[in-house]
């Protein structure tokens, strides 16, 4: 994988990374405060992935993705325990896709070898072939497991743990970093105080340069000042920030303070590896808003991001209905997501096209959290090398067109929400005319 787009941060010299529209910006970082515990994230690529929201996981429903170009599939089995599996049947190499799953059996469309986690199985962290083509094949086929990942759900997420391989037997499986790091409550949150809106949106660039987006909160007066409903928030406004970034073993954390009121805080950003973003106003136990996003790297230039924007405010839902409150949020989300993508995908093709050299890109003080993160992942794709066994395979596009539905400028999430908009609007003019016109 010599010619991906993240080798480009295999220098040393982390200097060559920068986002762009910093010249001549209006935002400043006037002085900056580190705080560091243990100096360095312990935690690398393998780990926690928060990977769909718990409703997508419907009973007899395969759930099919990728992570890091390895294809997966997730489900409930007949316990209705989360399953995630490598998206390959042992007996020939088949893919499940177009199979079946029924009260926990699932079915490969090839020769009908039936795999359930009960049966004749005595541990039940296996999930063993209980039928392979006829019953003359029963013993061969009390022998033949499926490779698996560990997986649970949390907070309505669906988590997978990535591992450095996967195993036909969970308990050979060793967890190095927990998920309570994950959490909301262990990061202060009670999420029982909160109602959220959540979208789902695909990028066709690395989940990587995703995150170092979104840990560039600065950029929202650029790029999303005409889109973000905050008068405070646009190129026109000139604001000064003292930044104080906090690194511990667990998370990275940038507090942006004004600089004309230092008491007062603008906003704090949390990363915590491999995927999950917090950003909120405060102390946790008192931040009237949190926006969790999770980033999924589903493999070479292809990621999903997990959006959930959880509030104390607006939880009356009679009220919120009435504004159409949750799908103006949601086309607000779609619309920043859609300027980010625009960045992103430049970035893209100017990495690609060779136009990025290291004279030509410089790091401002501004952009420290971003030097953190690009250390912390050039160390740890040297040390867990997640792509290691995936070979160059561009041309097959198997999961791409049929499987994942890329590319993921299809907007049908966007487009629905849209409709729902434009239909919601006019029964809430019409009821009142049609009642009208049956009263007289």
């Amino acid at each position: 994988m010599e010619n991906r787009q993240i080798n480009f941060f295999k220098s040393k010299d982390f200097n060559t990374v920068l986002k762009p529209f910093k010249k001549g910006t209006v935002v400043k970082i006037d002085s900056l405060d580190i705080r560091e515990n243990q100096n360095e994230l312990k935690i690398g690529l393998f780990g926690w992935y928060a990977i769909c929201p718990s409703t997508e996981l419907n009973k007899n429903k395969l759930y099919y993705f990728s992570l890091y170009d390895e294809p997966l599939v997730l489900y409930r089995d007949e316990n209705e325990n989360i399953r995630c599996i490598k998206n390959i049947c042992p007996h020939r190499g088949a893919s499940f896709f177009g199979g079946t799953l029924s009260d926990g059996v699932i079915t490969c469309p090839y020769h009908g070898a039936k795999f359930s986690s009960g049966g004749s199985c005595q541990n039940l962290d296996r999930i063993t072939c209980s039928h392979i083509v006829d019953n003359n094949y029963d013993n061969y086929a009390k022998r033949i497991h499926l490779y698996q990942y560990k997986a649970l759900e949390k907070n309505g997420y669906v988590f997978v743990y990535f591992s450095k391989k996967s195993e036909t037997d969970l308990n050979n499986i060793r967890e190095d970093s927990p998920i309570s790091n994950y959490e909301l409550s262990d990061n202060g949150f009670s999420h029982e105080d909160y109602v959220f809106e959540e979208v789902l949106v695909d990028f066709k660039c690395d989940w990587s340069r995703i995150i170092e987006n979104h840990l560039d909160i600065l950029h929202l007066f650029w790029v999303h000042g005409d889109t973000i409903p905050d008068k405070d928030v646009n190129k026109n406004v000139l604001v000064s920030f003292n930044q104080k970034i906090n690194v511990t073993h667990k998370y990275i954390e940038s507090i942006y303070y004004y600089k004309n009121d230092p008491t007062k805080e603008f906003i704090r950003i949390k990363y915590i590896p491999p995927g999950r973003i917090l950003i909120y106003k405060g102390d946790p136990s008192l931040s009237r808003y949190l926006q969790v996003l999770d980033h999924i790297p589903l493999g070479d230039n292809k990621a999903r991001v997990i959006v959930r924007h959880y509030r104390k405010f607006l939880k009356n839902k009679l009220l919120n209905n009435l504004m159409l409150f949750k799908e103006n949020q949601r086309k607000i989300f779609y619309k920043i997501f859609d300027e980010d993508y625009m960045i992103l995908k430049t970035q893209t093709f100017n990495h690609n096209m060779g136009f990025i050299s290291k004279d030509e890109i410089k790091l401002l003080g501004e952009d420290r959290i971003i030097n953190y993160f690009w250390k912390w992942y050039k160390k740890s794709e040297d040390k867990d090398e997640p792509w290691k066994n995936i070979n160059n395979t561009q041309n097959l596009n198997v999961y791409d067109k049929v499987i994942l539905k890329y590319p993921p400028e299809i907007k049908k999430l966007e487009i629905i929400n849209n409709i729902d908009i434009v239909r919601k609007t006019f029964l809430r003019f019409a009821a009142p005319l049609i009642f009208f016109l049956l009263v007289i």
